[in-house]
């Protein structure tokens, strides 16, 4: 197993083809600049099912919108099925060399920020994220202890404070009440 300080890049799908290459759903909002040829990931697997502990990339292409992988270790379609539910992880310290300073945050960065509304009085705190395809979500615990899932986009999160613990949310009228129709 990766270490707690690891970031999840994908988490491999079904075989594809006979030379060893697999689908991936992928947990990355860069996917370019982590399938890079000679990337070697930790690998978090089921104990016993054979999965060597690291992987190392020699390909990655797109076949209709999925992201096909191949790596050194894995010669061919029987070896591509014993990865299957295999995650892909990098350590954050590496991964955080790989890239430039941008607007994105992990979710080791998020979780537990309080959650403040725009006039600063206290809604939660966040929990989770969870990527979609579409958009991500902040998965909130409210200070009533329901939770909650919120678009993470910048006209209802506008503000990210990492170094002063909370986010700001600009929740729509209903937001945080729709379990209560």
């Amino acid at each position: 197993m990766a270490s707690t300080d690891s970031l999840l890049v994908a988490r491999i799908g079904r075989p594809h083809g006979l030379r060893g290459e697999v689908t991936v759903q992928t947990h990355t909002d860069d996917p370019e600049r982590r399938y890079v040829p000679g990337t070697v990931f930790a690998t978090e697997a089921t104990v016993g099912t054979g999965v060597p502990r690291s992987l190392t990339l020699v390909t990655a292409r797109k076949h209709r919108e999925t992201w096909l992988l191949g790596f050194e270790e894995i010669p061919d379609r029987t070896g591509a099925e014993s990865l299957r539910g295999t995650r892909l992880v990098l350590d954050v310290d590496e991964a955080a060399e790989a890239e430039d300073d941008d607007e994105g945050w992990y979710e080791h960065d998020l979780v537990g920020l309080a959650v403040v509304d725009p006039s600063g009085a206290a809604l939660g705190e966040v929990t989770g994220l969870v990527v979609g395809a579409v958009q991500d979500l902040l998965e909130v615990r409210l200070a009533d202890g329901r939770e909650a899932l919120v678009p993470f986009v910048e006209a209802i999160v506008t503000s990210v404070d990492v170094e002063g613990g909370h986010v700001v949310v600009d929740a729509p009228a209903g937001l945080f009440d729709l379990d209560e129709l």
